[in-house]
């Protein structure tokens, strides 16, 4: 249980240090604690999304992913984050990536701030 919780916390880390950094990757809220409390629950999606789908779309793309060295991941990590932001948006949760090519960023940007805090939180096992 410890261990899902770093994770989620890391990945609402990530998730807000691609908010701050890109322009269309939005997050609105009328305060702080809104804010923070979207971005927990946009965490959850984005971690239940990499946990469910994410496998079977990397299964299903095996022969790209050997075919390109394992840089279509990114293509799949993008794809993941774009479907986070249309479930936050049929859950109605104010969070919203704009753009394939800003989601294969933000994609980037979390997988770099989800492993850097990943190596620093603790890992509760």
């Amino acid at each position: 249980m410890m261990n899902f919780l770093v994770k989620t916390i890391a990945n609402a880390g990530a998730l807000a240090v691609a908010v701050w950094l890109l322009d269309k990757i939005t997050l609105t809220g009328e305060s702080t604690g809104k804010k923070v409390g979207t971005l927990l629950l946009v965490a959850l999606i984005f971690g239940l999304v990499n946990f469910l789908v994410k496998p079977l779309v990397k299964l299903l793309s095996l022969p790209l992913l050997i075919l390109t060295l394992g840089l279509f991941t990114l293509v799949v990590n993008a794809f993941m984050l774009l479907l986070t932001s249309w479930l936050a948006d049929k859950v109605d949760l104010s969070f919203h990536v704009e753009g394939f090519w800003t989601a294969v960023l933000g994609a980037l940007i979390i997988s770099i701030v989800s492993w850097a805090l990943n190596v620093v939180l603790p890992d509760g096992d």
